[in-house]
């Protein structure tokens, strides 16, 4: 035997009335009912008095029977009224806990691998970007290899992967940034280049983050066509060791413009062909790479340490 609970939630689904306005009605009329006064009840539910006289009028309309007597002064439930009020009570109830849910849902967080590069500041800006669009983002940082797997495994919803930059949605110019201030101008590789008697040489290190082969692969045969010995451009175990060498040496460290200012190191584009990271965000669900592609596009860009604007970009 079905339920009166059962049966309202079969006429949403057959009758024309749309479930949200059946929902507002029903919150008038528990109100209404409960309090006796079309004037408290409208005060409860905060809406003027002639909306609530409206809801209910329609209510009754919908379901074909009075549910307030009117030839009293107060707001007097009739038989089929009381017999109603407590299934309307439950379906609120529910509509309530429905609406709590679906809050609770979207604060869930958002999983996102993203580069060990990007800055805790930056981070927190594109946070705080996300919040205002009701997400909450739960970053992991990862190299590159790492944040494809982190994806592939759907320990995250979404990831910065690494790929070249003709197909990137960002794209990050790479130069090189060493302690001292040694020229403004682009750093030509060739002028690296060790002469016949000279046993030590400058090295190029490259961080785990650029060890793909559209960057580590392009800057080796950069140099090995500019006569650099093979061990001039080299990959470091991680980005404190890459870095822990430039400033114990005359080396460089390939990275952004960015991300040498927030080491302290001066940074010098590259001449001839250029390098860059690129990076696309892949998504378990098509609708969360659109979230972070076109929603937070700006903020991501910053993270990056990627171009904002066609100047930057230049």
């Amino acid at each position: 035997m079905r339920s009166k609970t059962q049966t309202w939630l079969r006429m949403l689904f057959w009758h024309t009335v749309p479930i949200v306005d059946l929902v507002a009605a029903c919150r008038v009329f528990v109100q209404v009912g409960e309090r006796g006064s079309f004037t408290l009840g409208a005060e409860a539910v905060r809406v003027p008095q002639s909306v609530a006289s409206r809801r209910v009028a329609a209510l009754e309309e919908h379901f074909g029977e009075r549910l307030f007597d009117r030839s009293t002064r107060r707001a007097a439930l009739t038989a089929f009224g009381r017999d109603m009020l407590p299934s309307a009570k439950r379906l609120v109830q529910l509509a309530e806990a429905l609406e709590y849910h679906a809050e609770q849902a979207k604060l869930r967080p958002f999983g996102l691998a993203v580069p060990e590069t990007c800055s805790v500041r930056h981070l927190a800006m594109l946070d705080a970007a996300a919040r205002d669009e009701d997400t909450v983002l739960d970053f992991r940082t990862a190299g590159p290899a790492e944040r494809t797997e982190l994806l592939r495994s759907r320990e995250v919803r979404a990831a910065l992967v690494a790929v070249p930059p003709e197909g990137a949605d960002w794209t990050v110019p790479l130069g090189v940034a060493s302690p001292t201030d040694s020229g403004r101008g682009p750093l030509h590789l060739e002028t690296l280049r060790p002469g016949r008697a000279q046993r030590a040489f400058r090295r190029i290190w490259i961080q785990p983050e650029d060890d793909v082969p559209h960057i580590r692969d392009r800057l080796e045969q950069t140099g090995h066509r500019v006569a650099l010995v093979p061990a001039q451009v080299a990959v470091a175990a991680s980005l404190t060791a890459a870095v822990a060498a430039t400033m114990h040496t005359d080396d460089f460290l390939l990275c952004s413009a960015a991300q040498a200012h927030d080491l302290g190191l001066y940074w010098r584009r590259l001449a001839g062909t250029p390098v860059a990271r690129g990076y696309h965000v892949s998504a378990v669900a098509g609708d969360d790479a659109e979230r972070v592609q076109a929603g937070l596009w700006t903020q991501v860009a910053r993270a990056l340490g990627a171009p904002t604007d066609a100047k930057e970009r230049a």
